[in-house]
């Protein structure tokens, strides 16, 4: 990952409270696991931002190394990788997802 790429990821991690990077967008998610983590953020009722890594393929493959995690999607909170969809979903049924986004005062969505 070159420098100039690290350094996108790294600010749009830090410029945004919740940024999931995913496959397609929140409105058309273009594999199961992103539609699975857009139905979680929204059930959650968060305020979130997405990066499509499908139309970039240096943030594609930057995010694995960013992250040192293989899969996409990739869920942020306040600058902090939570990890996957299998992740998210472990953590939104035993309700730790939830609780991190009140511990982290992170925005309901308007």
């Amino acid at each position: 990952m070159t420098e100039a790429t690290e350094a996108r990821i790294s600010e749009i991690v830090k410029s945004h409270d919740v940024v999931l990077f995913m496959k397609g967008t929140p409105l058309f998610p273009q594999c199961g696991f992103s539609s699975r983590a857009i139905a979680i953020l929204e059930h959650l009722g968060v305020d979130y931002d997405s990066v499509d890594v499908l139309q970039d393929q240096e943030v594609r493959q930057g995010i694995k190394a960013f992250s040192d995690w293989p899969t996409i999607p990739q869920l942020y909170v306040k600058g902090e990788f939570v990890g996957g969809s299998d992740i998210m979903m472990e953590m939104f049924e035993a309700g730790e997802l939830q609780q991190l986004m009140d511990e982290q005062g992170v925005a309901k969505a308007g």
